[in-house]
């Protein structure tokens, strides 16, 4: 169940999901960057980080 939670707030919060599975890092800042210029790869690199 928390996978799946996880899942749905990658689709619609990816910096917020980031933070959640690792924290404040290297990870979150570039997941911000991404999803400030382009929503799809912000959305795609924390469905990786947090399903891996």
């Amino acid at each position: 169940m928390n996978q799946l939670i996880n899942i749905i707030i990658c689709f619609l919060l990816p910096p917020v999901a980031v933070f959640l599975k690792h924290g404040v890092g290297k990870d979150l800042i570039i997941n911000i960057i991404l999803t400030i210029f382009f929503f799809v790869p912000g959305i795609i690199h924390a469905l990786w980080l947090t399903t891996r």
